[in-house]
């Protein structure tokens, strides 16, 4: 592949400014790819406390639904819930972390949970339901956030390899393609500077 370089001085230069374009390029991208790190590594650790209780708030709606189930006639229930009083919709917004567009949920809640009278249910369903609405709060968080994550990882691990592409494949050989012309142009010199003293070596004959 070398052999079919242009070996000029021209071409020496045009090299010399890719290796500084590759080598300010690879910078850059490891200050991406650090930065990207440090926001992943802070969500992260917002995810695994969130998801904790994320857990934990609707394994306790799931168990006070199952007591209000068992506490209240089949059709009770059925009926108690099946006018919602309470509207919820979901919009998204983007922002950008280090070139990456990451979604903000922003969630517009109109409405009482509760949207029954009291005469036919029970306590355990007022309380399933208040805590229903507590989970979902932190479940849109959570959903938030590892959207987030998953975003910035994948970002992360294309910079990563756009950054060891650069410091292992590209700028090593533009290094040794540059070396190769260097030293063709040397040997071009020498070989001219021997026929030059062969000539003045003749004249002075």
């Amino acid at each position: 592949m070398l052999e079919n370089i242009n070996a000029t001085r021209m071409e020496l230069l045009h090299l010399r400014k890719r290796v500084a374009l590759a080598t300010r390029g690879h910078r850059l991208l490891s200050e991406k790819r650090d930065e990207i790190s440090r926001q992943l590594i802070k969500i992260a650790r917002q995810i695994q406390p969130l998801r904790r209780q994320v857990e934990k708030e609707l394994l306790e709606t799931c168990r006070r639904f199952m007591l209000a189930r068992a506490s209240m006639e089949p059709a009770d229930v059925k009926a108690a819930l099946e006018v919602p009083t309470k509207k919820f919709s979901l919009a998204v917004e983007f922002a950008r972390v280090m070139n990456v567009k990451v979604p903000h949920l922003i969630k517009e809640i109109s409405g009482q949970i509760i949207c029954y009278g009291y005469a036919t249910t029970s306590g355990e369903l007022d309380v399933a339901l208040l805590a229903l609405e507590r989970a979902l709060d932190h479940l849109i968080e959570l959903a938030e956030k590892e959207k987030q994550a998953r975003l910035l990882a994948t970002e992360l691990l294309m910079t990563r390899r756009r950054v060891n592409a650069l410091e292992h494949v590209v700028i090593p050989e533009l290094h040794e393609t540059i070396r190769f012309i260097f030293d063709k142009l040397a040997e071009a010199e020498r070989d001219n500077t021997t026929r030059l003293m062969k000539i003045a070596d003749i004249i002075r004959a």
